[in-house]
């Protein structure tokens, strides 16, 4: 099986004393979409920084795609593209040099770099703005460049360190559109994101990290199966008066045409449906509650 990255017995150790890393090994597999997730101060930040050389690890090691980061760093970065928390680029540069310039950081010659930026800016919506200086677009514009940014040397793994924070929901589902697209052609992309309904609608596997330990590593489908009671958010076709009354299920109306539904994992929705479609009651459209995610994340770190 090949690996987008192997990380074993990673350890971080701050001067001063802080433990932020205490050991932890993880595989992520290559074309995977992968989350990685924990609370502030959990050693998510520190795992980024090593991988991308620029946090010195205590002891461990990091291979991108069986490259070991210590024996050939530069090779190792060639086929990796971070887009972190901070901005890292100059707010004075126009769009479109910006780009350049980050090709040209990996002996990507002009020439042969300007279709692939125009090609990117274009895909990010950036291309109208490509001779603006950074410090003029919005936070969500920036966020935005510095995916291009990240992506024009076409690496094969892409890590993004809460790429939609302080996104509207608008530009962060275009951006999820996007995402989904590089993956689907091959990219291996890590994610962390404190929008637990983003990892839950991207990532196929997940990592929990805590205290500098692996609480969960495991897929999405197995993490979500462990709850025992999952919500439902129905849109009814007609307005009720009052919530119906339903034999083994928790029904309460959010309005008069927005039904939520609390089941448990012996029941089956469809029982309630036939049900509520004894009572006169049909439902248009169900989707599951946001935070169910966030509710066994919480659950999780509470046991640790």
């Amino acid at each position: 099986m090949s690996f987008a990255l192997e990380i074993k017995n990673l350890k971080k150790v701050y001067a001063g004393g802080t433990e932020a890393l205490k050991g932890i090994s993880l595989n992520v597999k290559e074309g995977d979409f992968y989350a990685l997730l924990g609370p502030n101060g959990a050693g998510k930040s520190s795992t980024i920084g090593i991988i991308g050389t620029l946090v010195t690890k205590t002891s461990g090691s990091v291979k991108i795609f069986d490259v070991d980061i210590d024996e050939n760093v530069a090779i190792a970065k060639s086929m990796l593209g971070v887009v972190s928390q901070e901005i890292n680029f100059s707010q004075f540069e126009k769009v479109h040099d910006i780009v350049i310039t980050q090709a040209g950081f990996y002996g990507i010659k002009k020439s042969i770099a300007e279709p692939k930026v125009e090609e990117m800016l274009k895909r990010l919506g950036l291309w109208d703005k490509r001779n603006d200086q950074a410090r003029t677009l919005s936070g969500g514009y920036k966020r935005r460049l510095m995916i291009a940014k990240a992506l024009i040397h076409e690496p094969k793994l892409l890590i993004l360190d809460e790429p939609t924070a302080g996104v509207d929901i608008e530009l962060r589902r275009e951006m999820w559109s996007f995402l989904k697209e590089i993956n689907e052609k091959g990219t291996t992309i890590i994610l962390t994101t404190h929008y637990l309904e983003e990892a839950e609608q991207l990532c196929r596997n997940i990592g929990i990290i805590d205290y500098g330990e692996i609480v969960a590593d495991t897929s999405m489908k197995d993490l979500l199966s462990r709850l025992d009671v999952q919500g439902f958010i129905m849109d009814l076709d007609k307005p009720l008066e009052k919530e119906p009354t339903v034999e083994g299920f928790e029904l309460k109306l959010e309005d008069p045409s927005t039904l939520f539904a609390a089941v448990n994992k012996d029941k089956s929705i469809n029982s309630l449906f036939g049900e509520l479609n004894k009572l006169g009651i049909k439902v248009k459209s169900m989707r599951n509650e946001s935070n169910r995610l966030e509710e066994l994340f919480i659950e999780m770190i509470k046991k640790k």
